[in-house]
């Protein structure tokens, strides 16, 4: 379905497979939004929605200045599709009541849930004592440095609480880790191969600090993501066969919990391993909210059976720093980035029922 049959769909703004096949028709590579940026800032706006554009960042919202804001945010943004697709991947095609294409769950399913939730409250008159916001961005799979919802939060007043739009199959996601990137530095002392003994072999070294990594656990331990871990992904050592090496260089990957900062991860790996240990990027720290709070409770109270739980994939919820925030949408993750991408029908009408729930839980009414 290309972006031209949304009128010949007859689809109305409630219509969330309608707005999804769309959506997910509609390519929109990292860096490349701009054809569905416009096609989503026309629907809200025809809707009613106050719609502020930055870039290709969409921002549309309804409700008062007084009283508490809620984000709901998503992604418009994709990953190159692959060779191996089993239907065109900018098509949406819907087969056994499943629609397939690339974006598909990963996130256009959290966008137009989000956006059919939105506009069914405020087409049937619902009034929040506060304002309800959605924020669709660009660049979440690049990591959206200097754009998408990092750049979106310097421009408009950080909300109160926010969903992030991402598949959970409707679970509330509490808590998700961070990553850590470090890189080890063995050093030794060059020789002939021929007389070992005149050098230091780096890699030798490092042979000794990965064992070390691997035997190593992290203390402590955290209610909902576990332990915080740490792989060896990437090696890089000696110039020639026959030459000691005087230098061997690893990356390690470290997904972490909020039971750690960064610093101290670094800091503890520094006092235990031979090889210098340099922080490579920190940016993404793990994040996690209150089970208690009000935007966690309103998702559960919203869906009859839901469970809070922890996540090891990240999202945009790292640009949302101490704002109480949910990770939530429907599909299941495992398929997102895979040929075989695709959501089920009754999944995103699940959806967008879930989410008009968590919006009138949230303020506290139950009256729409």
């Amino acid at each position: 379905m290309s972006e031209s049959n949304m009128s010949e769909s007859n689809m109305t703004e409630s219509n969330v497979l309608a707005l999804h096949q769309s959506l997910v028709s509609i390519p929109s590579l990292s860096h490349e939004e701009t054809d569905a940026a416009n096609f989503l800032e026309d629907v809200l706006r025809e809707a009613g929605l106050q719609v502020r554009r930055i870039e290709d960042n969409i921002v549309a919202e309804f409700g008062s200045t007084h009283g508490p804001v809620l984000m709901l945010n998503s992604h418009l943004d994709v990953v190159p599709p692959s060779s191996d697709h089993p239907f065109p991947p900018f098509e949406a095609t819907l087969k056994d009541g499943k629609v397939y294409g690339r974006g598909a769950v990963d996130a256009k399913a959290s966008v137009a849930a989000m956006c059919t939730a939105m506009m069914d409250l405020f087409r049937s008159g619902f009034h929040p004592e506060g304002k309800v916001q959605g924020v669709f961005t660009v660049c979440e799979e690049t990591g959206g440095q200097d754009n998408g919802l990092e750049r979106v939060l310097q421009e408009i007043p950080l909300p109160d609480a926010a969903l992030v739009g991402e598949p959970t199959f409707m679970q509330p996601c509490v808590a998700q880790k961070g990553l850590l990137i470090l890189r080890l530095d063995a050093k030794g002392k060059t020789a002939h191969a021929a007389r070992a003994g005149y050098g230091d072999n780096a890699i030798s070294r490092m042979v000794r600090d990965i064992a070390k990594l691997e035997a190593h656990s992290f203390e402590r331990v955290h209610d909902y993501l576990g332990e915080t871990t740490a792989n060896v992904t990437v090696i890089e050592g000696g110039s020639a066969r026959n030459v000691i090496p005087d230098l061997c260089s690893c990356f390690v990957d470290i997904r972490s919990t909020p039971s750690y900062t960064h610093d101290e991860i670094a800091e503890s790996l520094n006092q235990m391993l031979e090889s210098e240990v340099h922080i490579h990027s920190k940016r993404f720290f793990p994040t996690d909210t209150d089970p208690s709070s009000q935007i966690v409770q309103a998702c559960l109270s919203a869906s009859p059976g839901a469970t809070a739980f922890g996540s090891p994939t990240m999202s945009d919820w790292i640009h949302l720093k101490d704002i109480p925030a949910v990770k939530i949408g429907p599909g299941d993750s495992t398929l997102s980035h895979t040929a075989a991408e695709h959501v089920e029908v009754e999944e995103l009408q699940r959806g967008a029922a879930i989410y008009k729930n968590i919006i009138t839980s949230f303020f506290g009414k139950s009256d729409v």
